[in-house]
């Protein structure tokens, strides 16, 4: 088993809610757990690190991560205005072979909003966001919602249903098809109410699922 497989594995964990917010991750536990060595842990927390779906802190170890309520009202405030911006510049500068490019991946959404691979699922819901900010052209802007991305994909990870994930998807659709006929106004309306959607699904108090198995093993 490889760092990446045993990043996978783990991230279904905390997606699925088996391992709770401030869990904490022992190298020495996963390694037994997994059969594997400490260095391959080590590969497989640093991915987990770069999705954010786990905080290392010095001295102490890692930790899976825990946002909160107020990080998200925040997140979502600042997405909301950068990204009716963006919709304007995307608008101005989109091709037709920007739409077909854009189209091809609401169906790749569409497939996997539904699926029980929840770090696909949001991944994908994220990446709709920076297709359309690269299509726009502004690099310091896409580099910002890149990681508002990333900090809300981890919220929504927790927070968020399989059913709001799919109703994400189809509010990407009425986006674009607003998009595709010149309704600069519409289009951007849209994109507020799907943030605004999206934040106030959000459910914190979710329980965690009592731990067993494999998972049992990470927390001794």
């Amino acid at each position: 088993m490889n760092g990446e497989d045993i990043a996978a594995d783990i991230a279904r964990a905390i997606t699925t809610h088996h391992l709770p917010p401030g869990t904490r991750l022992r190298e020495e536990a996963l390694a037994r757990a997994y059969g594997v060595s400490r260095t391959k842990i080590r590969a497989a927390l640093l991915m987990l690190a770069k999705d954010k779906l786990i905080t290392t802190v010095p001295d102490k170890g890692a930790f899976v991560s825990k946002p909160t309520a107020e990080e998200a009202r925040d997140i979502f405030a600042v997405r909301r205005i950068l990204e009716a911006a963006m919709v304007r510049e995307f608008m101005a500068r989109a091709t037709p072979a920007d739409y077909r490019r854009i189209e091809r991946h609401l169906k790749e959404e569409r497939q996997a909003a539904s699926r029980e691979d929840v770090r696909l699922r949001n991944t994908l819901l994220a990446d709709f966001h920076l297709l359309l900010a690269e299509v726009a052209g502004n690099a310091v802007l896409t580099e910002m919602l890149r990681e508002l991305s990333a900090r809300s994909s981890v919220i929504t990870a927790f927070y968020q249903s399989s059913l709001d994930a799919v109703c994400s998807s189809d509010q990407h659709r009425e986006f674009l098809r607003a998009a595709r006929e010149g309704d600069v106004e519409r289009a951007c309306a849209l994109m507020v109410k799907h943030l605004d959607h999206v934040e106030h699904a959000l459910d914190f108090a979710r329980d965690s699922h009592p731990p067993g198995g494999l998972v049992a093993a990470l927390l001794t």
